[in-house]
Parts: C-alpha cells; sequence; structure tokens
C-alpha cells in the first residue's frame, strides 16, 4: 500500500515557478499547448480542442498516491500558466501513455519519463529547466523511482539543453512511443551526487 501525499505536498516551488497538480479547470491550458502545431512540433500530432476536452478526466488522474502525474507550470509573482511538466509511464510500441498504469496504490509498470510543453511565451528563459530539475528533486525525494528517463525527438535542441542541465545523460537508441527514440536517464544516485556537489 502507498501512502497518499497530502495535497500541499504536490506543490512544487521554486525561485520563480509553483507547480500545481494539473485540474480540470486547467483545460483551457491544455488546448492552449497540445492543440498548436508549433507547440507540439517535437512532441507530436496537434490535437483537436474537443479531443483534449474529452481526454481532460484521464489526464487529471495520478498514480503512486499522487506521486505521478501532470503538474500546471506557473509563475510564482503571477500565478500566471506557462505549461506543463510530468511523471507518467513511458509507452514503448503505443504512441498513447497506458493510463491504466495509473493508479492510487501503484506505482507504474513501465519506465517513468519526466517532460514538459510550454507556451511559446515561456520559451527561452529557462523556465523548461527549472520545472525538469524542481520535478526531477520531486521524483527522488518523495518516490520510490530509482531511475527517471527522458525521450525527445533528435533534431529538438532545446530540451537536449534542458537534459543535460538536469544532469541526465544519453544512454541509447530504443523504442518508445511507437518509434525508436534518443534515451535520456538520470539515477537517483547520479542526482544524489549532483545535489551534494
Amino acid at each position: 500500500m502507498i501512502t497518499p501525499l497530502p495535497p500541499e505536498a504536490l506543490v512544487l516551488e521554486t525561485e520563480r515557478l509553483v507547480l500545481t497538480p494539473f485540474e480540470l479547470d486547467d483545460t483551457d491550458l491544455a488546448i492552449a499547448l497540445w492543440c498548436d502545431p508549433e507547440i507540439m512540433r517535437y512532441v507530436g500530432d496537434p490535437d483537436d480542442p474537443q479531443d483534449v476536452r474529452d481526454i481532460m478526466p484521464t489526464i487529471i488522474r495520478r498514480g503512486a498516491g499522487g506521486r505521478i502525474g501532470s503538474w500546471v507550470i506557473r509563475r510564482r509573482d503571477t500565478a500566471e500558466p506557462l505549461g506543463e511538466v510530468f511523471l507518467w509511464p513511458t509507452p514503448i510500441d503505443d504512441d498513447n501513455i497506458d493510463f491504466s498504469q495509473v493508479v492510487p496504490d501503484a506505482y507504474p509498470t513501465d519506465v517513468i519519463e519526466v517532460g514538459y510543453v510550454l507556451l511559446k511565451s515561456a520559451w527561452g528563459q529557462g523556465i523548461a529547466t527549472e520545472a525538469c530539475a524542481r520535478m526531477l528533486r520531486f521524483a527522488f525525494e518523495q518516490t520510490a523511482i530509482t531511475d527517471i528517463y527522458a525521450t525527445i525527438d533528435p533534431d529538438n535542441a532545446a530540451s537536449l539543453k534542458v537534459l543535460t542541465k538536469c544532469g541526465l545523460s544519453f544512454i541509447g537508441q530504443y523504442r518508445a512511443w511507437g518509434e525508436d527514440a534518443p534515451w535520456y536517464q538520470i539515477t537517483r544516485n547520479d542526482w544524489e551526487k549532483r545535489s551534494l556537489a
């Protein structure tokens, strides 16, 4: 049995940001992110707004006592939404997350991936790096996960910089999201060494 984290433990702060669990009220943000072809360029095909509305009850699900899921990235000073950061199970031969693994009292069986999507107004400001680093801290301080992974489009130079700054290292080319992709990884041991440095 996994002890649920209290709601306040899922509100994560950084110098400039507050990360809060995705809720149904964040549907407009989800549409702005996932339906914009430019934002989704390296992520996948843009969604239809109605499809986003339909899937939101699934997207806001949380697993492992609240530890697995998606967070809204907000400016700390204004609460303006900037994007999304998440810890989700990584699909291998499918192009969709297996949300049946996202249950309250267990960790997913697939490996856990950190990821992020930002509104264009937040690009180029170090927001993704700050949010990703905070998500890794949460993962290694508040979960039993020992390894966090990330997969990116090989042409996404900006995301490669984010992952490198956050301490993830390239481990090879493997299947993810239904295609071959470069994989990056950070272990709990790696993260603890960086934290002590």
